[in-house]
């Protein structure tokens, strides 16, 4: 895959595809193997994702692939790395490179991304492994006060400086501000907040240089908190986010592929659905890059059994068609077929997201 940045970029929002993110850290995907009583181990994390990445047809609706430091080390069972199993597949192999959220110090409940020092070098390694994009992820948690001008500072110019050295190493950053679903917040307030998000990391991308042609957004749909006591129809979600997006999301930028953010699987499908489907100009490509959105019925299909490889592929083949579709606004409930119940979400929130 020797292409420019901005034909890689490309590449991740083909028409019809998005991208999977499986990048968990190994706590995060501990808890959730704990969860379902699968013993994680290195071997059992490859062999899930080995399950995952080499799903028959995934390539069809998944254009790229997120993967964290373990992963991208390991080699499928066949022999070769699994970022080349990807790359065969046709399926861009991608890296989280941040370090986590790390409290904000003078800043009571709030967390600044880390993972700078080092950046450079761990960039050009992961080039070398077979990466051709990478991932950082900040945090915004909303209350009246927050988030404070102090973590919309630290985080948005974390992000830039991250995407520079990407840009630099020949690697197309994402960019992922993620404004939390936790709390009681209005959709009003998360679409001023978002909004708010969205000024302050543009700012920070315009400061450091980065090239926008050569860039992806990941950001949260504007939603209402999971406490809130109003909630928001698919269509009041879709109307907010595109009106928000329009009014902060430069025209340059490629493409916006959606996080999940904890979102019901099906309910993210018919929210991104929603989003294409609205009449108006929209400048991006709009997708998913969605981890837990994709991940969960192949996750409890498979269960940790090797009998259960098959069932867990055909999970994530069925969402990811789904999701494929409604990048274009072409879902529909009768596509959800036999597959319907394929796994329960009644543990996701108890899930740290990475």
């Amino acid at each position: 895959m020797n292409h420019d940045l901005e034909s890689i970029a490309a590449i991740l929002v083909a028409s019809g595809k998005g991208i999977l993110a499986a990048d968990e850290t190994v706590p995060t995907l501990t808890k959730r193997f704990d969860t379902l009583g699968i013993r994680s181990t290195e071997d059992s994390r490859r062999t899930y994702r080995e399950m995952l990445f080499t799903a028959a047809g995934i390539e069809q609706s998944i254009s790229g692939a997120i993967m964290f430091d373990e992963t991208i080390r390991q080699k499928s069972s066949r022999g070769p790395p699994l970022a080349h199993a990807l790359a065969s597949l046709g399926i861009v192999p991608g890296i989280k490179v941040d370090t986590g959220a790390k409290p904000l110090a003078g800043s009571p409940g709030e967390t600044v991304t880390e993972g700078l020092d080092g950046l450079r070098d761990r960039l050009a390694a992961y080039r070398d492994m077979g990466a051709r994009f990478a991932k950082w992820r900040a945090v915004f948690r909303i209350t009246d006060a927050q988030p404070s001008r102090a973590c919309l500072i630290a985080n948005a110019h974390a992000l830039g400086r991250y995407a520079a050295l990407c840009q630099e190493q020949h690697l197309v950053p994402i960019v992922e501000p993620e404004v939390l679903m936790d709390g009681e917040h209005s959709i009003e307030r998360c679409e001023e907040v978002t909004g708010v998000v969205l000024h302050a990391v543009f700012g920070a991308l315009r400061e450091q240089g980065v090239l926008l042609e050569r860039m992806l957004l990941k950001p949260n749909m504007v939603i209402p908190g999971k406490e809130s006591f109003r909630r928001a129809s698919v269509q009041e979600v879709a109307i907010a986010t595109l009106r928000c997006f329009r009014r902060h999301v430069p025209v340059a930028v490629q493409g916006i592929v959606f996080l999940s953010g904890g979102q019901e699987e099906r309910v993210a499908t018919a929210h991104l659905n929603a989003i294409n489907r609205l009449p108006g100009h929209k400048p991006w490509t709009i997708t998913f890059s969605y981890g837990r959105a994709l991940q969960d019925p192949a996750l409890e299909a498979w269960h940790g059994l090797d009998e259960n490889l098959k069932a867990g592929q055909q999970a994530l083949y069925h969402r990811a068609r789904c999701n494929g579709a409604a990048s274009m606004g072409a879902y529909t409930d009768e596509m959800e077929g036999e597959l319907v119940g394929a796994g329960s979400s009644a543990h996701r929130r108890e899930w740290d997201d990475d």
